[in-house]
């Protein structure tokens, strides 16, 4: 499988153990109560070394909240990051070398909206 999907699952499998998520979607859900988290677009470039095939993948996990304080959509913002560093190393036929935070974003996506992201890059190497 490819390093990308084999990354995207990991962290979806992931971000699905985060408690207070109604759920975890890849891109905007047609229909889904807040608070959630979307896996946005992967970004992947090379990064193979003189032996080995490696990509470089770029990752960003929005949390979506409504309420009168972004404090719980920061609170699991945070619960994801912790979520994505601990994804295990070994990713059937990909070694997981590197997890990085970023950058994060809390924004206001409207009144009482709160939109809390997280970007990670994750290097990996063909086992």
């Amino acid at each position: 499988m490819s390093a990308e999907s084999v990354v995207q699952a990991a962290v979806l499998a992931a971000l699905r153990g985060v408690a207070g998520l109604n759920g975890v979607y890849l891109g905007p859900p047609v229909k889904a109560t807040v608070p959630f988290a979307e896996l946005g677009d992967l970004l992947s470039g090379d990064w193979s070394v003189k032996d080995r095939v490696g990509r470089e993948l770029r990752l960003i996990v929005t949390v979506r909240d409504a309420g009168d304080s972004p404090a719980r959509a920061q609170a699991l913002a945070g619960a994801v990051g912790a979520a994505i560093e601990a994804v295990p190393r070994d990713l059937g036929g990909w070694r997981v070398a590197s997890v990085v935070l970023v950058r994060s974003r809390l924004s206001a996506a409207a009144a009482g909206r709160w939109n809390a992201s997280v970007e990670y890059r994750v290097r990996v190497l063909a086992a």
